[in-house]
């Protein structure tokens, strides 16, 4: 094994790769109350979104240490990729940054980049899919790095949530919007800048015409699709995602598709019926 992919738990991993010795995911912790939990393998989504829709507090994360992803990166593998949260949404990225000074300064040097996805979710899973492909091109550390920054920077992320709460509360949206959607139905469909910022990219009255909106914006932004692998991440809201691969299939074709529900961290923060894309 001379590669190795770690990434935070807020990347959705397809299955068969939750136990490839290739990748290890690194933990943040979950909490809602009194309720603490790790977004390990035991994470119970309906448990999770239960104890969120009960607890009158907002829920919160925590992110992983400096010494978890310095013990990440004690393997044998010569080249390790390191995948986080966006570094304006999570700490996750400083504590990757930390945990290579930290093994470097106890066992030397080691090629490492860690990479933020200035995304979430199925944008990190992204990412990490290319530094596999890459790595089984057999091409050089140095180059597999550019790729994947100029990967990272030509990626586009798009989400529709049905509850606005928890991104209100973390002060990622204004309260404004936040009861505008809620009480009116309007649904605003927003997406990550460049800088891994969120930002609103239009809006639509109902569920189905905001995945419609987001089908129109993906196919006006993209023009290389058939290049690219879509990915689309949900909370609880299966048949949500499968409408929404279906509006986008309509519009571009693409070279591969995963659907996945979420994992801890984008459960927190899409709450029930979330959908998430990325392409």
């Amino acid at each position: 094994m001379s590669y190795k992919i770690v990434v935070d738990s807020c990347c959705e991993l397809p299955e068969n790769l939750k136990k490839d010795p290739r990748f290890q995911i690194v933990p943040l912790g979950l909490e809602v109350g009194d309720y603490r939990i790790m977004d390990d393998e035991n994470f119970n989504q309906a448990e999770f979104i239960r104890k969120v829709a009960e607890c009158p507090e907002c829920p919160r994360s925590s992110c992983p240490s400096p010494e978890k992803y310095m013990n990440a990166y004690q393997t044998d593998a010569e080249h390790v990729y390191v995948v986080t949260l966006s570094a304006n949404l999570s700490g996750s990225h400083n504590s990757a940054l930390l945990g290579k000074s930290l093994y470097e300064e106890h066992y030397g040097e080691k090629k490492i980049h860690v990479v933020d996805s200035r995304s979430a979710s199925g944008g990190e899973t992204q990412i990490a899919l290319k530094a596999m492909e890459l790595e089984e091109q057999g091409l050089p550390f140095d180059e597999i790095v550019e790729k994947l920054e100029s990967f990272r920077n030509r990626m586009e992320t798009f989400f529709v949530l049905d509850n606005l709460e928890t991104l209100r509360k973390n002060g990622r949206l204004s309260g404004v919007k936040a009861l505008v959607a809620t009480s009116l139905n309007i649904k605003p469909v927003m997406g990550a800048t460049r800088e891994g910022t969120i930002e609103q990219l239009g809006q639509a009255i109902g569920m189905k015409k905001a995945l419609l909106k987001i089908s129109e914006i993906l196919a006006k932004r993209v023009s290389d699709a058939q290049e690219r692998r879509l990915i689309i991440t949900h909370c609880n809201a299966p048949a949500r995602a499968e409408t929404l691969k279906k509006m986008i299939l309509d519009k571009v074709s693409v070279k591969d598709v995963l659907v996945m529900d979420t994992a801890g961290i984008s459960s927190m923060y899409a709450n029930d019926g979330g959908v998430i894309v990325t392409i």
